[in-house]
């Protein structure tokens, strides 16, 4: 049985974002982030719309508006997240944010990335790959397939392109590890 676009994009395998079923959904996404970035302070609203919005959002979590994704079928999250304004989650695979995580402004995380060969790239097909437990500075960039580590600081204005341990703090571009924590 041949897999459909969805499974394809989830898998790390090319896949078309035309596809009507993934058209659909992008939809729905984009009817409830313009319901959530037009709330003022309503924290009751916003919370019932990210549980729509989200594949899963824990307790006690803050988004300042704007925020932009794709699907926000693939953001997983836990208790007490806060990401404040501007945040763009591109979750065309699974983003897992843990507990406790502070995005400052300007976040940007992206599981979508498009193939370097030419003529794969000029059929219109794009691939994914998953992002796991982020903890970041404002305007740091993380990239697809990449794992944060638990009590990671990760500087303002990095570029995440590989995997960063926990109980460091991590910054630049590319982004390296700075310092251990104890």
């Amino acid at each position: 049985m041949e897999k459909t676009e969805k499974q394809k994009m989830l898998a790390g395998e090319l896949y078309l974002a035309e596809d009507p079923e993934l058209a659909a959904e992008n939809k729905r996404a984009n009817r409830l982030l313009r319901s959530y970035n037009s709330t003022t302070e309503e924290q009751q609203q916003r919370q019932q719309i990210l549980q729509e919005l989200f594949g899963k959002i824990g307790h006690k979590a803050s988004i300042v508006p704007p925020f932009h994704c794709d699907y926000g079928s693939n953001i997983f999250a836990g208790d007490r997240l806060y990401i404040n304004y501007g945040c763009v989650i591109l979750d065309c695979n699974t983003v897992h944010i843990g507990e406790n995580v502070l995005c400052a402004p300007y976040v940007q995380i992206y599981t979508a990335y498009h193939p370097t060969e030419p003529e794969i790239r000029l059929t219109g097909k794009e691939l994914a790959a998953p992002i796991n437990n982020v903890w970041i500075g404002g305007s740091a960039i993380i990239c697809p397939g990449v794992t944060i580590g638990d009590n990671t600081t990760i500087g303002a204005g990095s570029v995440v392109v590989k995997d960063i341990p926990k109980n460091v703090v991590a910054a630049g571009n590319p982004c390296r590890v700075i310092r251990y924590l104890s």
